[in-house]
């Protein structure tokens, strides 16, 4: 779409007054801001895309998707992740694209009928332009939750070394199947490395054990024995196994142990460690 006279009115302003309008947007941009995002980096961010919008205009196009906009896109991209990452809204985002045309207004709004043909123009653009830095905010907003969360899952499910040829995964909090994965890759992971072949799951800190849950435990079971190694559940308390035979699971030959300690113990005695009780404690060798 072209723009005609009325975009050589555009260029011809923003060409003309373009350090007094630049300087314009900076300030109304970083008040809006509150601060959070420091004077010069909203001064790089908006006098790079003042010049690339001017350009893009000189080219007569007004079609904030169309090739000659392609740069802005970019800058609006980067500006958005940028934001996002900085934990601002989308409203303020957008606002810094719409700030330009407060700074406009006044030049065009009272002028001829082509000055006010072509801040409507200029407005349906910025209006375009500003959509298209709040879809893309969206999009790296759900991006960083995701990694987020992701990196959640990693803290959640840690694996630690608890013997020579024993390693053991506490779980905490609900298990379902995104983090039924993590913590299969990270058990597998873990056996391969240390050359395990006992792994405890401890489930003490999961409030509680449904049909689901336990069709997630079997999975990561079966998943370490096709690696040669073996798994012991660890704390099945009074509540969690009454729960289990209500609802009928079947742990099949599973090894099931009421606390860590037993699991250990079991462990270290298929594992070929000797035991020995020593004044109250025991000793392993």
């Amino acid at each position: 779409m072209t723009g005609g006279s009325a975009t050589e009115r555009l260029v011809s302003l923003l060409a003309g007054s373009e350090e007094d309008l630049a300087a314009k947007w900076v300030d109304q941009v970083v008040v809006s801001l509150g601060g959070r995002v420091s004077r010069a980096e909203v001064e790089r961010e908006l006098r790079e895309l003042y010049t690339a919008l001017l350009s893009a205009l000189r080219r007569d196009e007004l079609d904030a998707y169309g090739e000659a906009f392609g740069e802005v896109r970019a800058l609006l991209t980067e500006l958005s992740r940028s934001r996002a990452r900085q934990g601002l809204t989308p409203t303020e985002t957008a606002m810094s694209v719409f700030a330009l045309k407060q700074v406009l207004e006044p030049a065009l709004s009272d002028g001829d009928s082509a000055d006010i043909k072509a801040y409507l123009q200029l407005s349906g653009l910025l209006d375009a332009l500003g959509l298209f830095t709040i879809e893309t905010y969206t999009g790296a907003r759900e991006e960083l939750i995701t990694a987020q969360a992701e990196q959640l899952l990693e803290l959640s499910t840690p694996v630690v070394k608890l013997w020579d040829g024993v390693i053991g995964v506490p779980l905490v909090g609900t298990l379902d199947s995104a983090r039924t994965m993590v913590v299969m890759e990270k058990m597998l992971q873990a056996l391969l490395d240390t050359g395990s072949e006992q792994a405890i799951i401890d489930i003490t800190g999961v409030p509680a054990v449904d049909t689901e849950v336990a069709q997630h435990l079997l999975k990561t079971v079966v998943a370490a024995r096709l690696m040669g190694a073996e798994c012991t559940i660890s704390g099945i308390r009074p509540q969690i196994a009454q729960t289990i035979v209500a609802l009928g699971i079947d742990f099949g030959d599973i090894t099931t142990k009421a606390t860590l300690a037993d699991a250990l113990r079991h462990a270290l005695r298929r594992s070929g460690t000797t035991l020995a009780a020593t004044k109250g404690a025991v000793a392993a060798r």
